[in-house]
């Protein structure tokens, strides 16, 4: 049987401060948590280099006394709770006594605090557990707490800091939340020589939400207030035309504290369905007061995951708060035009299709504006006065071109040229539409009998007036089984016929893989368009440090992104693809995936931004098709073998087989 030892005090202290001191910004939540428990309600908060090697917190509160101020810093030693009758209704922000013995464990500690009442104050020094000096000090009635040098005596968990800057952003993350629970205390953050953060402590709500989050933010929510058998629900939410594409700007808070819950965010989502845009999510700062006996807060170390005693009852509280604000508070959408200048389409010129190889059919129509290379965009007016149709009165040459010798079947290449009359002499090739067609002639003899091919009298048209579009160079084409566009369903689904199969084509699925190959593709040469007016974005303090981590990686997939300062970024240039999207909600979703996924594998983030980028890009289903873009996204889809699955892994294609169709109807 293994020895077993009792460790040295000053291990096990190490020990359990691992559960209390993650990194810089779980020293400040502690030590302000206590400092809001004393009765402070000025606070000021300074950190150098991220926290890791000072931070500052000075507070107003009651202070403590000389002959307690060793007791403060011994583990489990506390004044919130006497006995275990006090663990059934917790009311303070701390009670387990841990938090001050942790921090001085893995730091260089100084206090300098003075009680109310005492004409002397008290200066108090301890490094890595161990007592360095106690003595007077001059200093007004509060606490100064001044911590320096984090994971100094322990190496090993000072390698899993992240960046400066990262830690600097987790503890904003921090004050953020504090100063939102209570906006009764004045909070002042100092990062790095600068202010960056300021909330008046006036007790309204709004005011912490405007100074924390920022204007534009606090101008998309709207008040919330609701009581239900004793519960009560107060705060702010989102206007559901303001949702975001994911869930970190949802504050919920108990008793003033922070807290995660998933009943929470469950039943504000519920009182939304059907308001929200399907894959968005509302915003909220909502605080619930409850009987501090049925909740349980000594769940988890950081104090942030609670148990309710009634479940139902909170749900229930929170979506009927929500529900009401919604609808009392919720107003019509205000429309915002802008004209949009007139873009310019570059022509691309297609070569003759090279005789004895695999046959296709491009037709062209030039409009006013081209989004990608098969995908057309047109005016208003444009749009209306075009007819469905090509016109009636075309000028037609066909003529046959090779005939090949397949078993019992006959390939004849046709072509035919098709066009308008009336267009003018300078722009007659914008106005042509060039068709390829295979013609298959059955059961022919080949050494026998030709087979003959019935023409019409062909209309004389110069080789020079014959323009096509579409193609950017030749390349050799891959060998496709012959097949006919029958149209579209729904304004989603294309049906092709090819053989003995029925083709069920999604065109926003397969246009979304499209897109995501030939970003990947082009990676650093991806088209991208300036701004006029830079798009500003408010992130959560999370997102915020993701994206500034990862300023090249958006870099490289189109985004120009910088830090704007307090929790905001500037967005200056984008992908043309996505110039016409919603940009903030763009912004949104990819710092919400790069906060959640932290890992330095560069080519999986670019993957996904490249998948966000193609989703938004992509037609989406619904949106007219015309026939020229059916027939040149099926050429395209077809005559591309890796494209059969979305970049989410939806199928872009299913096939049904002419013999399941038969049996379904009973023919076979």
């Amino acid at each position: 049987m293994p020895q077993i030892n009792i460790l040295p005090k000053h291990l096990a202290e190490l020990i359990a401060a691992g559960e209390v001191v993650e990194r810089p910004a779980s020293i400040v939540k502690e030590i302000m948590e206590n400092a809001i428990d004393a009765g402070a309600d000025k606070i000021t908060l300074e950190i150098q280099r991220g926290g890791v090697t000072y931070i500052r917190i000075t507070d107003n509160g009651c202070g403590i006394d000389r002959e307690n101020v060793r007791k403060a810093f011994i583990s489990h030693a506390t004044s919130k709770i006497a006995n275990e009758n006090d663990l059934n209704a917790i009311l303070t922000l701390g009670f387990r006594g841990e938090a001050l013995a942790s921090i001085a464990a893995v730091s260089r500690v100084e206090m300098m605090t003075r009680a109310k009442g005492e004409e002397i104050g008290t200066r108090y020094c301890i490094e890595g557990g161990e007592e360095m000096l106690l003595d007077d000090a001059g200093c007004p009635e509060g606490t100064t707490l001044i911590v320096r040098d984090i994971f100094y005596n322990t190496p090993a968990r000072m390698k899993f800091l992240k960046k400066d800057v990262t830690e600097a952003n987790a503890v904003a993350g921090v004050v953020d939340r504090i100063a939102l629970s209570h906006p009764e205390v004045s909070i002042r953050f100092i990062r790095d020589g600068k202010d960056a953060l300021f909330t008046t402590g006036d007790g309204k709500l709004e005011s912490a939400v405007y100074s924390v989050l920022g204007k534009e933010f606090a101008s998309t929510l709207i008040p919330a207030e609701y009581e239900l058998e004793g519960i009560r629900v107060s705060g702010f939410i989102s206007k559901p035309f303001n949702a975001r594409p994911n869930r970190t700007m949802q504050f919920f808070f108990l008793n003033n504290r922070f807290i995660k819950t998933r009943t929470g965010l469950v039943a504000l989502e519920e009182a939304y369905k059907n308001q929200i845009m399907a894959g968005k999510f509302p915003a909220c700062v909502l605080n619930i007061q409850a009987n501090a006996q049925s909740v349980d807060v000594n769940v988890h170390p950081a104090k942030t995951e609670v148990r309710f005693a009634n479940e139902k009852l909170i749900f229930n509280a929170i979506y009927y708060c929500a529900k009401s604000a919604l609808t009392e508070g919720d107003s019509r959408v205000q429309a915002n035009i802008q004209q949009k200048s007139k873009q310019f389409v570059q022509k691309q010129y297609m070569p003759q299709p090279v005789s004895g190889k695999q046959i296709r059919i491009y037709e062209q129509q030039l409009e006013k504006a081209s989004k990608e290379d098969f995908w057309q965009k047109t005016t208003a007016n444009d749009f209306r006065s075009a007819p469905e149709q090509s016109p009636k009165e075309v000028v037609q040459t066909v003529k046959p071109v090779q005939i090949l010798r397949d078993e019992s079947v006959f390939k004849v290449q046709t072509e035919e040229v098709n066009l308008i009359p009336d267009a003018p002499a300078d722009r007659k090739e914008e106005k042509v539409e060039v068709k390829e067609k295979v013609v298959l002639v059955p059961d022919a003899e080949p050494e026998e009998t030709k087979p003959e091919v019935k023409l019409p009298e062909p209309n004389v048209v110069a080789e020079s007036e014959v323009v096509t579009f579409g193609v950017e160079e030749e390349k050799e084409l891959p060998d496709v089984e012959p097949y006919r566009v029958i149209g579209e369903a729904f304004k989603t689904y294309i049906l092709v016929e090819q053989g003995e199969k029925l083709l069920l084509i999604d065109k926003h699925a397969a246009h979304e893989r499209m897109l995501f190959e030939k970003y990947r593709a082009s990676q650093d040469s991806i088209e991208t368009q300036m701004l006029l007016v830079p798009v500003t974005v408010t992130l959560s303090k999370e997102e915020y440090s993701a994206v500034l981590d990862n300023l090249e990686v958006l870099q490289k997939a189109g985004y120009s992104v910088e830090d704007f300062g307090n929790g905001m970024v500037i967005l200056s240039e984008c992908p043309t693809a996505v110039a016409d999207s919603d940009l903030a909600g763009v912004v949104m979703e990819l710092a919400g995936y790069l906060a959640d996924n932290r890992k330095e594998l560069i080519p999986e983030k670019l993957d996904w931004i490249y998948h966000s980028t193609a989703c938004r890009a992509a037609i989406k289903a619904g949106h007219k098709t015309t026939t020229f873009e059916l027939n040149s996204f099926v050429e395209k889809l077809l005559n591309s073998s890796d494209i059969r699955y979305c970049p989410h892994g939806r199928p872009v294609l299913i096939e049904l087989t002419k013999y399941d169709i038969e049996k379904n109807f009973g023919r076979v």
